[in-house]
């Protein structure tokens, strides 16, 4: 296979052009043609010579993240797209629009073998890690398709980033570089379901992104129900990972909690979440489940949910329910990409 030249960083291209006999300043004329001028073919640089754009044709890929289908929620405006990548795998992207900027959610992996008992993405396990040009990819396509920046982006779609951890920290280092996007790492949100020593490898990154791990349950055991990574890492371990990350970025953590009606959503969930979370500088992000047909989960009501809110926020903690988008589009986090998989069975069945 030929290299993936979008997944090398700007000075890895620089030696890269070098090893092969071009000047270095050529790299940056690549870069930017790559990163800001989102180029997918190398016959589009047009300031290289014909020879140059053969020889990269012929050593190297831009390898593609082809639009198969776009939904628009008539609803908020939210887009959700189902990109193909090159070997016929399928990953979810969302556009969210806010007064604030736009945002996207990237997937970071085809599939999930974290298995979490609420999350569509996992119920096929996991496919394969995505590389950083895929990741990459996802947001660079959809600036091209809407023409407006993308100025947030969230790494919260189908996978697990830190059990993609090199190409996810290769991915960050790209989409923040200077010559590239750059976008601020402080506008980088990363959601992880709690595989502690990534967390403090990221930690020890000194990135100025913010780390949102996926708490979900109140105690360890009730974790355990809902995650298989509990099994793993129990709850203290997975708060102390949190701590160091807080200690050595100052960046306060967010806490993602799926309500699921009757089983994280009582009175003894609000005590026990106010002991774990009043002494940390943290946030919490309520979710009120997303249905998914394989699962029997149901979400609470607006009424119960904005209770369960309410008494967290007199017990001292800073505790938001996060804006529902895109209700009337495949919202939950591998539906689209379940959807389309189901119907291609159907066909072949056919």
């Amino acid at each position: 296979m030929k290299k993936d030249i979008r997944s090398f960083g700007y000075n890895e291209l620089k030696k890269e052009m070098e090893a092969i006999g071009e000047k270095s300043f050529r790299a940056g004329q690549i870069y930017d043609w790559l990163h800001v001028k989102l180029a997918d073919h190398f016959d589009e640089m047009t300031n290289l010579s014909l020879k140059l754009r053969e020889k990269l044709s012929e050593e190297y890929e831009i390898f593609p993240v082809e639009l198969v289908e776009r939904q628009i929620s008539k609803i908020d405006g939210t887009n959700k797209f189902l990109f193909r990548l090159y070997d016929g795998n399928m990953v979810e992207s969302v556009l969210m629009r806010y007064r604030h900027g736009n945002s996207v959610c990237i997937s970071s992996q085809a599939g999930c073998r974290m298995g979490c008992a609420f999350c569509a993405s996992t119920i096929g396990g996991l496919k394969r890690n995505l590389t950083p040009s895929e990741m990459l990819g996802q947001i660079y396509h959809i600036q091209k398709i809407t023409q407006e920046r993308v100025a947030n982006v969230v790494i919260m779609g189908t996978g697990e980033p830190l059990d993609n951890y090199e190409n996810f920290v290769k991915f960050i280092h790209i989409l923040t570089d200077e010559h590239g996007l750059n976008i601020s790492q402080r506008n980088v949100t990363v959601s992880t379901c709690g595989i502690v020593p990534r967390i403090r490898d990221l930690a020890e990154e000194k990135f100025q992104i913010t780390l949102a791990l996926s708490l979900h349950g109140s105690t360890q055991e009730k974790r355990r129900q809902l995650m298989p990574v509990a099994n793993k890492y129990d709850l203290t371990e997975v708060l102390s990972a949190c701590d160091y990350y807080f200690e050595k970025t100052g960046r306060r953590v967010t806490f993602e909690y799926s309500l699921v009606h009757g089983v994280n959503d009582t009175d003894e969930d609000i005590r026990e979440l106010t002991a774990i979370l009043k002494p940390r500088n943290c946030h919490l992000n309520l979710i009120p489940v997303n249905p998914v047909k394989e699962r029997d989960f149901v979400r609470p009501s607006r009424k119960n949910a904005l209770n369960f809110k309410n008494k967290l926020e007199k017990s001292g903690i800073n505790v938001t329910i996060r804006r529902e988008m895109g209700s009337d589009i495949d919202g939950a986090c591998g539906q689209l990409r379940r959807r389309y998989a189901e119907e291609e069975i159907t066909t072949d069945e056919t």
